[in-house]
């Protein structure tokens, strides 16, 4: 077996159906790969949806594990380590898209190098912008510092100040990094078996930083390579909400006990009070934001209006899914792609049977950026954003998805 690929899944079954598909797409019949899907028990019926999406008899190389409770990203990711028989193993978050030629680029890449410790790729946010936690540097107490204090934030080329994201690289260029996102995480399983695997003290952010840093410390090199997927929800998460704030931040801190436990009292000191200052604004800002609620004005929304890019025997469908759901959608042909983004649009749905992956991701990278970008999967009516998913129901209601959690 040359790939095997592990997702871990919490409520999250319409991203998880589409990229396992862009899985099997990018690796063909050329590509021998195995999937594993550890459901975290999810409460949206993952385990029984997924399985009649990819039963044994059609997809024999697609496995489902499902959990009786949640077990944190690095324990359910270990336990399909366990099982994995690949050269290499690529841990995927289920809310990602990748291109036809995603797998092929990073095992050409990877073979290429043997030094290899892990490998990272071009994410893109949904409106076709990079996404900086494609690429990362080792957060030591003073890169820690430099981005809880907004160090980073004011000086984000400086190679002093802001290595925690290193975007004084070329972001065009394959380079050599620190830490690679655990969004996508591609190694050679002997290297992640020598590891150990993810460190399950960690239960949510932190262990692809943990796991990063650990293949360095055995002499191997991680990369990046810009070769692009999307990534969903990695930006729309509330990160300056309390809880991520909270969350994230411990996660810091047992990396930095665990790592740098011997460094000097007075840089302990100033990562802590860091710590303590973002997560005291987090939370004036909550505060703020709910105080302010009452205030706002209903007719200052403004309806979303969406452009639907696809065949124009879809038309009629759309449409239909459109009135259902209350949703304002101008339908042209696929030929119009290439002048859509002109900003009028919050939205462009791209129909998943007129548009490859590659095609989607070229357009919104190429865009300018002012709309989100969509996918439609016209065989089963269903349309995926990174805000909401409107897909059949019972009610005909719009299934609304919950925030990414592993």
């Amino acid at each position: 077996m040359k790939l095997s690929v592990i997702l871990v899944s919490y409520n999250v079954r319409y991203y998880l159906e589409q990229a396992v598909r862009s899985v099997l797409l990018a690796a063909g019949t050329d590509i021998a790969t195995e999937i594993f899907i550890v459901d975290n028990a999810s409460t949206d019926g993952s385990v029984g949806y997924l399985s009649a999406r990819f039963p044994a008899s059609r997809h024999p190389n697609v496995h489902i594990m499902a959990n009786k409770g949640n077990a944190g990203f690095g324990r359910a990711n270990n336990q399909a380590l366990a099982r994995a028989t690949g050269e290499y193993v690529l841990f995927l978050n289920p809310d990602t898209l990748l291109t036809e030629n995603t797998l092929r680029d990073c095992l050409a890449f990877a073979d290429a190098h043997p030094d290899m410790g892990a490998l990272g790729v071009e994410m893109l946010k949904a409106d076709g912008t990079f996404a900086f936690e494609s690429r990362r540097g080792l957060p030591t107490p003073w890169t820690a510092f430099c981005k809880m204090s907004g160090l980073a934030a004011l000086r984000p080329r400086s190679k002093r100040f802001g290595k925690y994201y290193m975007r004084y690289l070329d972001a065009t260029r394959p380079a050599r990094i620190e830490i690679v996102s655990g969004a996508f995480f591609m190694a050679r399983r002997e290297a992640l078996n020598a590891c150990g695997g993810f460190d399950e003290d960690f239960f949510m952010y932190g262990e692809d930083i943990d796991l990063s840093y650990r293949l360095l410390k055995r002499g191997l090199h991680n990369y990046y390579l810009p070769t692009p997927i999307l990534h969903y929800k990695g930006e729309s998460t509330q990160k300056s909400s309390y809880r991520y704030v909270h969350v994230f931040y411990e996660a810091m801190l047992i990396f930095y006990r665990k790592h740098y436990r011997h460094s000097h009292i007075s840089l302990t000191l100033l990562v802590k009070t860091a710590i303590l200052g973002r997560a005291l604004l987090a939370l004036a800002a909550g505060c703020g934001r709910r105080l302010l609620r009452p205030f706002r004005h209903p007719r200052l929304s403004v309806r979303p209006r969406y452009l639907f890019l696809g065949p124009e025997s879809h038309f009629a469908a759309i449409r239909d899914l459109a009135a259902r759901h209350g949703l304002d959608v101008t339908c042209r042909t696929a030929d119009d792609a290439a002048t859509a983004a002109d900003g009028t649009y919050r939205y462009v749905i791209y129909d998943t049977t007129a548009f490859t992956p590659g095609r989607i991701l070229d357009l919104a990278k190429r865009s300018d950026h002012r709309s989100t970008l969509c996918t439609y999967y016209h065989a089963d009516r269903l349309l995926i954003s990174k805000d909401d998913i409107f897909a059949p129901a019972p009610d005909g209601a719009a299934a609304t998805p919950q925030p990414q959690q592993p």
